[in-house]
């Protein structure tokens, strides 16, 4: 059975909740013990160089560390909670899904551009600046697949399951979770672009009833910008 089939999580509004929470309370600990303390730390705006780069990311481990708990201690498992070990279909609908979000993406920036000027300096742009180490090859590595699975396990695992169990449409699940997605990332320009790709990887989710084809469609969607990461890393 897919996993939107196998009944809805119950335990997954304290999932999504915890680890959204533990998202802020990770960099508020991070924030302390920093270096540079009178900046303070911002899982949005990661340093650039050397392992603090990949410190960055224990904040985002956290959005998937905690529902994959609740999954193993409340649940059945990763694979029968979510659907996480990918099929042959689930490969087929996520990277196509992740590339209309690509696509999407692209072209709506484009736009915005457009329409506003130039956009402001991106932590991507502001990286590829930086210093080329191995750390930020690391850096995008986890950017193509961490990252997909850490934040699809938090929104369309935990949170979309959370919705099911309270019987809320599927059509309102994928605009809700896309917002929140887009929410997440603290980025104001690019809020359209990010709740754009976040509809075509919930449709890979709603299409499929599985969190893999999500979390594929995710990583397709980072491809280019880790991409370019890995190019200049390189």
């Amino acid at each position: 059975m897919e996993a939107a089939r196998r009944g809805s999580l119950a335990w997954g509004f304290a999932a999504f909740f915890l680890g959204y929470g533990g998202y802020y309370l990770v960099g508020l600990i991070l924030s302390a013990v920093s270096p540079e303390r009178g900046q303070g730390f911002d899982p949005a705006a990661p340093p650039q160089t050397g392992p603090l780069l990949l410190i960055a990311f224990a904040p985002n481990v956290v959005l998937g560390l905690v529902p994959a708990v609740f999954s193993w201690w409340r649940g059945r498992g990763l694979r029968s909670d979510f659907g996480i070990r990918p099929t042959l279909r689930d490969w087929k609908v996520g990277l196509a899904c992740g590339g209309l979000a690509l696509l999407g993406s692209w072209t709506l920036s484009l736009i915005i551009i457009a329409v506003s000027g130039p956009l402001p300096e991106s932590e991507l742009t502001r990286l590829m600046d930086g210093e080329r180490t191995v750390w930020l090859f690391l850096f995008a590595l986890f950017a193509f697949l961490g990252a997909p699975l850490t934040e699809e396990l938090l929104m369309r695992g935990a949170l979309w399951g959370a919705l099911e169990h309270y019987r809320i449409p599927r059509w309102t699940i994928l605009v809700l979770t896309a917002l929140v997605f887009a929410l997440i990332h603290q980025e104001d320009w690019r809020l359209p672009v990010l709740f754009l790709g976040g509809i075509a990887m919930g449709m890979a989710r709603m299409i499929t009833g599985r969190v893999a084809a999500s979390m594929i469609a995710h990583a397709t969607n980072n491809f280019l910008p880790a991409l370019l990461l890995f190019a200049v890393a390189g």
